[in-house]
């Protein structure tokens, strides 16, 4: 077996463990954890991991038992009690978190986190979408899931994505394709926002740029900090955390990144007047 495929076998094997721990502390008599003071919920291939790191190294923070638990995306209908077991009971003055990157892009998320966590705050990256593309398509490829080239799979994701989601969003073929072919489409950045907006106030959502992070992560750290609230605080260090290493001739050729960025383009525009942003990418 591959790196690609074996890594992800474990995956699976971690998370089932995972899982099946939660299922036991939910049954079990007795209170479980509290839901969770915030999250951060996307975007893909956009840094969350090292933010994920820099967060759960924080004194007043406690993490989850793993990151990208799906409760709100694959699992909502295991019950809150589930959910709960994942975290820590509450403690005065401690935070708890989870990270979950699917949660920007799935269309039926923000509904339910709105109504299950009505005071928690809520914190995306995004990330240059024709970059953000490109890694996810080569993180795909590298689990064995995606057998065409960049090029080829940028042809057919609309059609994936429209044969997928003819049974709605939450079907085991939807999630499949939603979480894996979905290159360009978790690129337009102002139509999943715009889905977390109709339900939430844009005080609760902090949304920062992934390059900030890369280029400066003790000031937007910083600035994430204040905006849970949260006393100061500087990890040991700013390492940027990332499973894949690129590998081979890149398929990002520079024609394909000038028409994927004409795409993009208004997509962009959108985003940077709905955040008040004098630029994005």
């Amino acid at each position: 077996m591959s790196a690609g495929p074996r890594r992800a076998a474990v995956d699976r094997l971690r998370r089932v463990v995972r899982g099946t721990r939660a299922w036991g502390r939910a049954v079990w008599p007795g209170p479980v954890g509290a839901l969770p003071d915030f999250l951060i919920i996307g975007g893909q291939r956009c840094g969350t991991t090292s933010l994920h790191h820099y967060l759960a190294a924080h004194p007043d923070v406690r993490a989850a038992t793993g990151k990208e638990l799906q409760f709100f995306s694959l699992h909502f209908g295991r019950g809150t009690r589930w959910y709960r077991a994942h975290f820590p009971p509450a403690v005065a003055g401690r935070r708890s978190f989870e990270a979950s990157p699917y949660y920007l892009f799935h269309p039926g998320v923000p509904a339910r986190v709105a109504a299950t966590l009505p005071q928690a705050r809520f914190v995306a990256l995004l990330r240059d979408p024709v970059e953000r593309a490109y890694s996810h398509y080569l993180h795909t490829r590298a689990y064995g899931v995606e057998p065409l080239g960049f090029a080829e799979a940028l042809a057919a994701e609309p059609g994936r994505l429209a044969g997928a989601l003819a049974d709605g969003p939450d079907t085991p073929a939807a999630h499949h394709a939603l979480r894996n072919f979905s290159y360009a489409a978790r690129g337009r950045y102002a139509e999943q926002l715009d889905r977390w907006y109709a339900h939430l106030p844009p005080e609760r959502l902090h949304v920062i740029r992934s390059e900030d992070l890369y280029a400066d992560p003790a000031a937007t750290y910083a600035g994430v900090l204040r905006f849970l609230g949260l006393a100061p605080f500087t990890p040991a260090e700013f390492a940027r955390h990332t499973r894949r290493a690129d590998t081979g001739p890149s398929q990002l050729t520079p024609a394909l990144r000038a028409a994927l960025a004409a795409e993009f383009a208004p997509h962009n525009a959108r985003l940077a007047d709905l955040l008040g942003w004098p630029r994005t990418w």
